[in-house]
């Protein structure tokens, strides 16, 4: 419910670049001020929700989620737009950890790879869902730039009930609370790095595809329907979804491998679907690169659940996430600057030559790393790598 309303506003940038006199790099500004937002609240909250628990962090979170939309609703001008997305930054990245780590300590059988799936596929399909629910309400119920928050809101308040259900002291872990500086756990730095690299990769191009694909696609094929432009990027973390369920049972070394391999297919279609304006190759590349998306995303996040030392998990997520933001923010904002000088068509296939050469020299780091990696350690407090003692279905 929570991450459904951060992406509602996908297919309405066309339509706030024409209200408010936006350019393409204002429009991709309101991610980097997002992106800003989630990891100062990561930053914050992860250290936060490890003192005093999850459901007090959690409900606080969706109070600030509600006042995001309040504010996106009623924007009159860029101002309100960057308000709005701000309160929607802070809300995420107080709630991704602890939500995160709260589905590992609560899975009913302790199978912690079962509870990583559903974290990611939670997040993913509240990306896909976003775009299609905003686009739908935005081409053909009133009120386009108000509406579909109206409608998050009503989401998020059965949501925030759930929530006062959990238990006041899950997450504690007894830790006092202090601002502290992004830090990984020492036992884990080196195994850290691929997962955040191929959740980076993951999250970057779709964040391109969230935020600037609905333009590309109008201005690679003419014309626009803000249900088909939604559509369009929405269809990416859709199939990211349908991936996750797929092949659940992939290790995560499989899973990253694989799904680092689709997405360099999928963004080196993004090319050819600008060149050839075809809209079939728009939507079966964004297809492939969204089944890259998921399953790489589900073995990254596995991978770090099962190498997280317990009692450092929710802090050690949220670096995670500042990782993954970080990158999806200085990608997307590098767009939206590059399309100053060249076009749009231009700037996105650019991105896409330059994160299909990274997802490749990942992809060759993990598969040198794959074998040592599989046979290491696991620190005090984790699983065995890849969760695969987590879950039978795993082996």
């Amino acid at each position: 419910m929570l991450i459904i309303g951060t992406s509602l506003p996908t297919p309405l940038y066309a339509s706030y670049e024409r209200a408010f006199g936006m350019s393409a790099l204002g429009i991709t500004l309101t991610v980097a001020v997002y992106a800003a937002a989630v990891i100062a609240s990561l930053l914050v909250c992860g250290p936060l929700s490890d003192a005093y628990g999850y459901r007090i962090v959690l409900v606080c979170a969706f109070i600030v989620a509600v006042g995001g939309a309040v504010l996106l609703a009623a924007a009159g001008g860029p101002a309100w737009l960057f308000a709005g997305r701000a309160a929607q930054g802070l809300s995420v990245g107080a709630a991704t950890g602890a939500l995160t780590a709260g589905l590992v300590l609560t899975e009913p059988e302790g199978r912690h790879a079962r509870a990583s799936l559903i974290a990611s596929a939670a997040t993913t399909a509240g990306c896909g869902l976003g775009p299609v629910l905003g686009g739908a309400l935005a081409q053909y119920a009133a009120a386009p730039r108000v509406l579909c928050y109206l409608v998050e809101i009503g989401l998020l308040m059965p949501a925030i009930a759930v929530i006062l259900t959990l238990p006041a002291g899950l997450g504690v872990t007894g830790l006092g609370w202090q601002p502290r500086p992004p830090r990984v756990p020492a036992p884990i730095r080196r195994a850290f790095v691929i997962p955040a690299a191929v959740s980076c990769i993951a999250w970057s191009i779709a964040y391109v595809v969230l935020t600037l694909v609905p333009s590309y696609a109008a201005a690679s094929l003419g014309g626009s329907n803000l249900l088909v432009d939604g559509s369009a990027s929405g269809s990416l973390l859709l199939c990211a979804v349908a991936g996750q369920i797929l092949f659940r049972s992939w290790d995560a070394g499989r899973a990253q491998a694989a799904g680092l391999a689709l997405l360099v297919i999928g963004v080196l279609g993004l090319i050819a679907a600008g060149m050839l304006g075809s809209a079939p190759v728009l939507f079966a590349t964004i297809a492939i690169a969204g089944l890259g998306q998921g399953i790489g995303f589900m073995g990254s996040l596995g991978r770090l659940n099962a190498i997280a030392p317990a009692a450092e998990r929710a802090e050690t997520v949220s670096m995670f996430y500042v990782v993954t933001y970080v990158g999806g923010g200085l990608a997307t904002v590098g767009v939206g600057l590059l399309a100053t000088r060249l076009t749009l068509t231009a700037a996105v296939q650019v991105f896409a030559a330059v994160f299909a050469a990274f997802g490749v020299m990942t992809l060759a780091a993990l598969l040198a790393a794959r074998d040592p990696a599989r046979t290491a350690p696991a620190p005090d407090g984790a699983e065995p790598p890849d969760g695969m003692l987590a879950d039978p279905r795993m082996t």
